[in-house]
């Protein structure tokens, strides 16, 4: 429990009454300790990815919590309108990755992907495949959110890398479906990766996204929507 209200509230990108009246909703988990609210970690980044397409509390029902206004109407600390569509212009789109099962899915990403990371292919895959191993990164839909505990990259860019499968896989979905894309995630900061994290799961709940996806867009289509979306927000 390594976290207080104004370190959630500098993470989320809000305000900390904004917490604290989540708190009182009983909309974001934390845990009392002498009095004083604590959260974990774990919990928030987990807490952000079940703000899933179609549960019961979806990220639009909890006031999108990394982009909410504050009260002088503008956001908190702000967002780099950008930050997606820079962050997979940096990580790329993969088409036709094989892979019958989630961890095999898993490794052939990171085959393609890791070196233009300068990392370890193997090191990296045993990194996600024990964030996997903890709780699913899929949201509902048929997307997925990779990405591991503890890990920052080093430098100032955040990347992002969406992976086609060659055929669906099953990986522990909530509503059962399987997953037809993968947003690698990979960041340089706690803060900047829930705001990825956040930013992708709202993007996903717009049915015509959800739609472009299921085409397998090539990358400069699927950069185009993005960059159209994030200039909206």
């Amino acid at each position: 429990m390594d976290l207080k209200i104004k370190d959630v509230a500098d993470l989320l990108n809000v305000s900390e009454t904004t917490i604290r009246r989540w708190l009182v909703e009983g909309k974001i988990p934390a845990y009392r300790i002498n009095h004083q609210y604590r959260f974990s970690r774990g919990e928030i980044q987990n807490w952000v990815m079940s703000q899933r397409l179609g549960h019961t509390t979806s990220l639009n029902e909890v006031h999108n919590p990394p982009f909410e206004p504050e009260e002088n109407g503008q956001t908190k600390g702000g967002i780099k309108q950008f930050s997606l569509y820079r962050a997979i212009h940096k990580g790329g789109v993969f088409h036709h990755i094989p892979g019958k099962t989630k961890e095999e899915t898993i490794r052939n990403s990171m085959a393609q992907i890791a070196g233009g990371l300068d990392l370890d292919a193997e090191v990296l895959s045993e990194l996600l495949w024990d964030r996997e191993s903890l709780q699913p990164t899929a949201l509902n839909n048929g997307i997925g959110i990779p990405h591991t505990r503890d890990f920052l990259l080093k430098g100032s860019q955040d990347i992002v890398t969406v992976v086609f499968p060659e055929k669906p896989i099953e990986y522990g979905a909530l509503d059962g479906k399987p997953v037809h894309t993968l947003f690698f995630l990979f960041a340089c900061e706690d803060k900047r990766h829930l705001h990825l994290l956040a930013k992708i799961a709202l993007l996903c709940s717009q049915t015509a996204f959800r739609d472009l996806l299921e085409s397998k867009p090539a990358k400069e289509v699927l950069l185009e929507y993005i960059k159209t979306w994030e200039s909206a927000i």
